[in-house]
């Protein structure tokens, strides 16, 4: 089972319905296009040739096709963004727990931690410390 199938289970199970991805290009795949109802992933150069109103991003990551598609790839850097600073700041590279579960609470635990941090941040006047871990430690 993937990724993608698991969590569509867990949102069935939470009444929610998964309704859109958005990929980079080496994800784009049939398969993944046919399990929600949008998926925002640019055809790679090798698929779809001369189909017009296609998403297709290049070299230098300037994207062309329709609108609506380019604001929701777009999106993508953000998230890509939180990612990085939950890997490099609260250890999502490392982690030190097993099993599913265990890393699923561990990783709650620190998007918790990074939520009250941002949180706190804000209600002191300070929106720069938001992404500094350790400021409130002291």
């Amino acid at each position: 089972m993937t990724l993608l199938e698991k969590t569509k289970d867990v949102l069935l199970k939470a009444r929610k319905k998964l309704r859109s991805v958005i990929a980079d290009t080496q994800n784009s795949d049939k398969k993944l296009r046919s399990v929600v109802d949008e998926a925002v992933i640019p055809y790679p150069v090798n698929q779809k040739r001369g189909v017009r109103n296609l998403l297709r991003v290049d070299m230098k990551f300037r994207t062309y096709g329709p609108e609506d598609q380019k604001i929701k790839y777009h999106k993508r850097p953000h998230i890509e963004a939180v990612n990085s600073f939950l890997k490099t700041q609260y250890t999502m590279a490392s982690n030190k727990v097993r099993s599913l579960g265990n890393v699923a609470h561990n990783a709650l635990y620190i998007i918790i931690c990074l939520i009250l941090n941002r949180e706190a941040a804000q209600n002191i006047g300070r929106p720069e410390k938001a992404v500094s871990p350790t400021y409130f430690n002291t």
